[in-house]
């Protein structure tokens, strides 16, 4: 039986596969540095002895560091074919817990309850992201934690205006053209742009101002501190997809105001000046 072709798949598995053939080339890309930041609020001590799921782990990336915080059991789904690669990225800490990884839709899967459920960077990539965020709650315990990362509508004018229409076009490339022909030139100058605006926000007085007021000021200084090669992960990422939403402060909102979350519980993180960390309990009843 052949394969269906491209446009007739549905979208979040044609962007399940587009990630896959990025996270199936790298290894483990994300520091302790960068998990810890991108879980804050929530102290990562705190998930020892607990059960925690991730929604859409890529390679295990962010599994790798969550199983070095001891975990009870620690569960991992996702819907792109990277089992493989994940399971070689998570063979140092793989003894650390009880780690299980699955194959599957996060939208339609049902693995259980835990105690904290993170789903980072996934949500804004889904055809229908409030459907992933039910999932969210539906795989939280009554009383337990959720953690969620996604795009933001505010602060990346420019990334809508000149990145969008690119990823539209190369979304329907092979990868490695996506990679190699347009990722690798098109990162270049904003990886020097980058260098520059941190360069400029270490200066006093005009110099200092100037580079506050130009754009993805908060996300380039602290993209900066990463090599080429991260620079260049992050945009064959942004292009590879054939689905991306930005996602509004006023959507969040609404989501963190569903019956099932405790009111008392939310947070909402404007972070880095272009994107969203937010999450809270699950209501006790």
């Amino acid at each position: 039986m052949t394969a269906p072709p491209l446009d007739d798949q549905p979208t979040d598995q044609r962007t399940a596969d587009a990630f896959a053939s990025s996270w199936n080339r790298v290894g483990t890309v994300y520091t302790r540095e960068q998990f810890d930041e991108w879980f804050r609020p929530l102290d990562p001590g705190e998930f020892e002895k607990q059960e925690v799921l991730e929604l859409g782990f890529g390679n295990g990336s962010l599994l790798y560091h969550m199983a070095t915080c001891s975990p009870a059991r620690l569960v991992g789904v996702e819907l792109g074919d990277t089992l493989e690669q994940t399971r070689a990225n998570l063979a140092a800490v793989a003894e650390k817990t009880q780690l299980e990884l699955q194959q599957g839709d996060l939208l339609t899967v049902d693995l259980g309850r835990f105690d904290l459920v993170y789903c980072i960077g996934v949500l804004h990539h889904l055809d229908d992201p409030s459907a992933g965020f039910d999932a969210v709650l539906r795989h939280t315990a009554p009383g337990q934690r959720f953690h969620c990362w996604v795009y933001a509508r505010e602060g990346n004018l420019v990334v809508r205006s000149i990145v969008e229409p690119i990823r539209r076009v190369a979304c329907r490339l092979p990868w490695w053209f996506t990679k190699y022909g347009l990722a690798l030139p098109l990162v270049f100058p904003y990886f020097l742009y980058a260098k520059a605006l941190s360069k400029l926000s270490k200066g006093t007085g005009g110099l200092s101002r100037l580079a506050k007021s130009l754009p993805l000021y908060e996300y380039s200084l602290w993209i900066a501190r990463r090599r080429f090669a991260f620079f260049h992960h992050v945009a064959f990422d942004q292009l590879v997809t054939p689905q991306t939403t930005f996602l509004s402060q006023a959507q969040v909102l609404k989501w963190l105001r569903d019956s099932r979350v405790d009111p008392a519980t939310t947070y909402l993180i404007f972070r880095n000046g272009n994107s969203w960390k937010f999450g809270g309990r699950r209501r006790a009843d």
